[in-house]
């Protein structure tokens, strides 16, 4: 009979229900709230910083220092709802079907799951929040971001809502998922990497694996969070910089579109730009990602190891 590093039968933790996808789920929305409370101040600063025509900021501090002193603090929080909604159902449903995912690669006799099966999982994952929800929200987002002005008089977008009314009339609702091919590869592959490479590194900076009862500390959780969150935007990088080319286009003014989809876009990045091109803001999204990650596990790993503690193990809290 196989055993565990500390001797015990292997077979008396399998006997144990593992936690349930609805609870990873929940993890991963509460992280999702938190992440964005933490992060929407940068959020506000850096879309202060791109619609500053006049050059009235100087930088990232007296944008922030600005805001403040005329609008007061609340003004880093303006936009919270639809940020935080975004990330509470996009980690909700990550979390949850990864969970179901791992399920089914789990072996059946022996509950263990393989790393080749962990990294699909994640993929899994990826694929299906790209479809369901990145996706058309990533296509409204840029298509305001890349407009210029402050006027809404001048603007063809007036708002999200207007926006994806107006992709939807101008190019079919299938315009909402302009840019699916390199989203799907992008949060495939991130999250492959994201979820391999979290257990990868709780398992060697901690010595904590799922299910063993061991609850980390926030500040392990956010470790291991932060280094799994770098190595995804380092992999994805050209899948990113194609997905923002395509979603960027539009069939507006009966002009066609100069990318013809993914292949046809990384063919001509690489030979107008450069190879290089194909990494483009990669700094600025291993800004945002890595530190979002963090947060994100610290709160999440202490929601799944309460649950783990309290109902699988039934190891007494401590008061």
């Amino acid at each position: 009979m196989a055993e565990k590093p500390d001797g015990t039968p292997s077979n008396q933790t399998q006997r144990k229900p593992a936690i349930p996808a609805y609870v990873k789920a929940i993890s991963g929305s509460l992280g999702g709230i938190v992440e964005a409370s933490c992060l929407q101040p940068i959020d506000v600063i850096k879309t202060r910083l791109q619609l500053d025509r006049a050059s009235y900021y100087k930088g990232i501090l007296h944008c922030g220092s600005t805001t403040v002193t005329n609008e007061g603090v609340r003004a880093l929080w303006k936009g919270l709802t639809p940020f935080a909604t975004h990330l509470t159902l996009k980690y909700a449903l990550r979390m949850f079907s990864n969970a179901v995912l791992q399920s089914v690669f789990k072996d059946s006799n022996t509950g263990k799951i393989s790393d080749g099966g962990r990294f699909l999982s994640g993929f899994g994952a990826g694929v299906i929040e790209a479809l369901v929800i990145v996706t058309p929200f990533e296509v409204v987002k840029i298509r305001l971001q890349q407009q210029k002005g402050l006027s809404q008089e001048l603007l063809k977008y007036k708002g999200p809502i207007h926006c994806g009314r107006l992709i939807i009339r101008e190019e079919g609702i299938r315009g909402l998922w302009a840019g699916a091919s390199p989203t799907v590869m992008r949060n495939g592959t991130n999250q492959a990497v994201m979820f391999t490479a979290k257990n990868t590194f709780d398992g060697l900076l901690w010595r904590k694996h799922e299910g063993d009862g061991k609850v980390l500390q926030p500040w392990q959780s956010m470790i291991s969070g932060f280094l799994a969150g770098t190595a995804g935007p380092v992999c994805t990088g050209p899948f990113d910089v194609v997905k923002t080319r395509l979603m960027a286009q539009s069939k507006s003014g009966g002009e066609g579109k100069y990318y013809k989809g993914m292949f046809d876009a990384i063919k001509k990045i690489y030979g107008e730009e450069g190879v290089f091109a194909l990494w483009k803001g990669l700094v600025p999204r291993l800004m945002r990602i890595p530190p979002g990650q963090a947060i994100m596990w610290g709160v999440a790993d202490q929601v799944m190891g309460f649950y783990e503690k309290k109902y699988v193990h039934d190891i007494p809290l401590p008061v």
